[in-house]
């Protein structure tokens, strides 16, 4: 009975701890779950190797998703934008204010649009800004009943580098060619001037002039996405991660789902 009551305090200790807003609090949190695991197996073995093996379990768990839908999953070499209406923004109240942000920092609206990917639909409202030499986006993605936004703030220099600043939430599903930067800023993060803020820091620490940027060509910002989704496609064919499928699509491979797993084990321990 002492071994059942440890256990079910330390699940108890934990869920409170995640319920904090204090992202250190949560932290301790989640380290409850795994000493709970640890316990869990420990006290039924009396071995300490199988109390690491519960903790293990946490980080292979992502193998589920992977072997069952990600491995079955067949997305299209060459995929294209389509122009579409906004989806309800009940489901994206931080996309009102940062499409309202941008407005407000100078930064006018191109277009809305968007595509699919084997069930998950991004739409894109796509915004630019000639003297900030810069494009903005806010995407929403949905996929079942799971939504959420992020926000882009993207620069090319004048040797067709790319920079990009984001809080997107996740680890990348797919490598970026080596001339595509991303500086990942925390996901609570929302307000657009903060981001834009930390995206002329970003330059300005990597020896990016202002100057020697490129000014985008509002027309051109779509073809310049599905352009820049296939060198990555490309990219991440040349180095096994994916692999062409009979139909003309691709699929991950076997080194492609330990590159996920590995995502997943980042998204993890950063959300933990």
């Amino acid at each position: 009975m002492r071994e059942t009551l440890i256990v079910v305090g330390l699940l108890v200790l934990a869920v409170g701890l995640r319920s904090s807003r204090k992202g250190l609090v949560r932290k301790l949190g989640a380290l409850g779950f795994l000493a709970a695991s640890y316990c869990l197996f420990y006290f039924l073995t009396g071995n300490a190797w199988e109390g690491l093996i519960g903790v293990a379990i946490w980080f292979f768990l992502p193998w589920i998703e992977l072997l069952t839908r990600i491995r079955r999953m067949r997305l299209p070499v060459v995929n294209h934008l389509e122009h579409r209406e906004v989806p309800n923004p009940s489901w994206f109240p931080n996309a009102v204010q940062a499409a309202a942000a941008m407005d407000e920092a100078g930064f006018e609206h191109v277009s809305d649009c968007g595509w699919d990917w084997d069930g998950m639909q991004q739409n894109f409202r796509l915004f630019w800004h000639p003297e900030e030499r810069a494009v903005a986006a806010v995407c929403l993605c949905e996929q079942s009943d799971v939504a959420f936004a992020f926000i882009t703030v993207t620069s090319t220099d004048a040797q067709g580098r790319i920079w990009r600043t984001t809080n997107f939430p996740f680890a990348p599903t797919l490598r970026c060619p080596p001339d595509v930067r991303w500086n990942h800023v925390p996901c609570s993060r929302n307000c657009f001037h903060q981001i834009l803020r930390d995206h002329h820091k970003y330059l300005e620490t990597r020896g990016i002039a202002a100057d020697s940027l490129r000014i985008p060509d509002p027309d051109r910002i779509e073809e310049t996405i599905e352009t820049e989704m296939r060198r990555q496609v490309d990219h991440n064919l040349a180095t096994g991660i994916i692999t062409l499928t009979d139909d003309g699509s691709f699929r991950y491979t076997t080194r492609g789902l330990f590159f996920l797993w590995g995502q997943f084990v980042k998204d993890m321990v950063r959300f933990c």
